[in-house]
């Protein structure tokens, strides 16, 4: 694992690391499910269903099951249409920052030659998100549909590594699932898990991170070498 002598390149996965964003989905959520006349289902229930993009999401709300019945292709453009247009409207407003991570990535803003941000989010989400919550500058912003391939495979990984020339020896990948772990590994990387992010009740120590930590302070500790 670099310590900060040695690190060039953090990468940071974004829902479920950095920022809560459950309240702003389970709202777009439910606000999908009362327009097509079900009943909403809640935050709690969302945050459990989170982690395998919004598609996924949508599916298991409309079957309110974590593996979902096979949906109507008419509803599910129905339903998608409705989500997106309401988390449009609301993201970022009811989201929050985990404790610990505005002043973090300050410091490492300060000391790390780059930082980027590598999340399956799309695009037109990413931004709008980030700005919400006025976080420093990221060097590259990579989204679920910046490239082919998103993790679990490695190609956002290696595109930052490639971008600015960094050896993974010298890089770390910050994340809160599984898919963070295994893309991480796939492309050499050292990555450090949180414990408190989006992992569908999976023991994350099963897939073998480099470090797991408690909270987003705990990063400085294992970059500092303490």
């Amino acid at each position: 694992m670099p310590t900060i002598s040695s690190l060039s390149l953090v990468m940071f996965d974004l829902d479920g690391t950095l920022v809560d964003s459950v309240p702003d989905l389970a709202f777009a959520i439910d606000d999908m499910l009362i327009h097509l006349g079900e009943a909403p289902v809640g935050s709690e229930q969302v945050r459990f269903w989170v982690g395998n993009g919004a598609q996924m999401l949508v599916k298991r709300a409309l079957s309110r099951a974590m593996i979902p019945k096979e949906i109507d292709d008419s509803l599910l453009d129905k339903a998608m249409t409705l989500f997106f247009d309401s988390y449009q409207q609301v993201n970022g407003s009811k989201s929050r920052l985990y404790p610990h991570v505005r002043e973090t990535l300050i410091y490492l803003r300060q000391r790390v030659p780059y930082l980027a941000l590598v999340t399956n989010k799309p695009e037109q989400f990413t931004q709008a998100l980030l700005d919400a919550h006025d976080l420093p500058k990221f060097d590259r912003v990579v989204c679920g549909d910046t490239l082919a391939k998103r993790k679990p495979e490695p190609d956002q990984l290696l595109h930052c590594l490639q971008t600015f020339r960094c050896q993974p020896a010298e890089s770390i990948m910050v994340g809160d699932s599984s898919s963070d772990i295994k893309a991480a590994q796939l492309a050499g990387v050292p990555v450090v898990c949180v414990k408190y992010g989006y992992n569908q009740g999976e023991d994350l120590a099963s897939y073998q991170p480099d470090r797991m930590i408690d909270g987003f302070d705990q990063l400085l500790e294992i970059i500092l070498g303490n």
